[in-house]
């Protein structure tokens, strides 16, 4: 049941989705693309303790998935999570504080970058255990059927992920209950610094759907529009009680695998420069300004608003305070 994601449109034809949506899909890409240069900046200022892995480059695989979703649908994520947060509509002053260690952060500080989570958009924690995320995201699914509310959910997770025992368990969980749940593949082609093809017996992360007996789908993750195409008909396919699918989508990390790995030695400069060739918001700008009447004008004016954005939310968590020593031991659980 495995194919290659057709689109519904004409390839780089933006204009068949309304401005407004559009629009907001690329503000979705600046904002997760700024947010990620900042966060390394601040690292490097050692304001931002402990490691932090950077979705630059991915951007049109969450945003793209996130706009073909409800707002009372879930998401699950994984160490790569920023993106994903911000794409379901994460605040980026409560994630900065967050990434700061701050009282104010959405998880009071004690999450870091690897564990925000917000439950009342429906964004059910990335995860720093690989491959952690898809059995909650199963669960998630169960209890929507359950409660007959017609709520889909997207679980985000990484190549190397798909070789976790957790991946085939819910999965297979998850066809035999016919649950509405999307799995999405972001294969940006290294599990740290392991080649995913020295890795996986199978070519494609999405052949593997056929041992469930559910749909797999192969997108191209820098072309949003093929994204969102893609997560939209699985979705349809999950609202109508038809159960999951596994997506794919073939994307790559610019940077290292975290902020300690320059991402040199086990890629080539060469296999680098080719896909920042490909990056997704130059490629949706063109789509933007050639098919959809979008003037320069526009887009500046969204990357500008992103960076006042930032810039508010960045001086929110400076201002915000330390978590008091009393609360060490509050909101944890083992």
């Amino acid at each position: 049941m495995k194919h290659r994601a057709g689109r519904a449109r004409q390839e780089g034809d933006a204009g068949a989705l309304p401005l407004e949506k559009l629009l907001g899909m690329y503000r979705g890409m600046v904002k997760i693309r700024q947010f990620e240069e900042k966060a390394k900046e601040l690292f490097q200022q050692a304001l931002i303790r402990g490691g932090v892995h950077f979705y630059i480059g991915q951007e049109a695989v969450a945003v793209g998935a996130c706009a073909a979703l409800r707002e009372d649908d879930y998401i699950t994520s994984n160490h790569r999570g920023h993106g994903h947060c911000i794409a379901k509509g994460g605040r980026l002053d409560l994630m900065m504080a967050e990434l700061m260690g701050k009282a104010t952060g959405y998880c009071k500080g004690k999450g870091g970058s690897m564990h925000i989570a917000d439950l009342d958009r429906g964004i059910l924690g990335a995860n720093g255990l690989v491959g952690g995320s898809m059995p909650i995201a199963a669960g998630a699914a169960l209890s929507a059927k359950l409660r007959g509310t017609g709520q889909v959910t997207v679980s985000f997770f990484g190549d190397g992920g798909a070789n976790i025992g957790a991946f085939h368990e819910s999965l297979n969980f998850a066809a035999i209950w016919k649950l509405p749940v999307v799995y999405v593949c972001e294969n940006n082609l290294y599990a740290i610094s392991t080649c995913a093809a020295e890795a996986t017996a199978v070519e494609n992360i999405a052949d593997r759907a056929a041992g469930y007996n559910i749909p797999g789908v192969i997108v191209d993750g820098q072309d949003i529009l093929a994204v969102y195409d893609a997560v939209s008909q699985a979705v349809q396919r999950a609202r109508r009680g038809e159960g999951p699918s596994l997506l794919e989508a073939k994307t790559y990390r610019f940077e290292g695998h975290f902020t300690g790995d320059p991402g040199v030695g086990y890629r080539t400069k060469e296999e680098v420069e080719a896909w920042r060739q490909r990056d997704p918001i130059a490629k949706f700008r063109d789509d933007l300004t050639a098919t959809a009447g979008v003037d320069e004008a526009q887009l500046k004016a969204i990357w500008d608003e992103a960076a006042q954005e930032l810039e508010a939310a960045v001086a929110f968590a400076k201002a915000s305070p330390e978590p008091a020593d009393e609360e060490l031991l509050t909101d944890i659980y083992a």
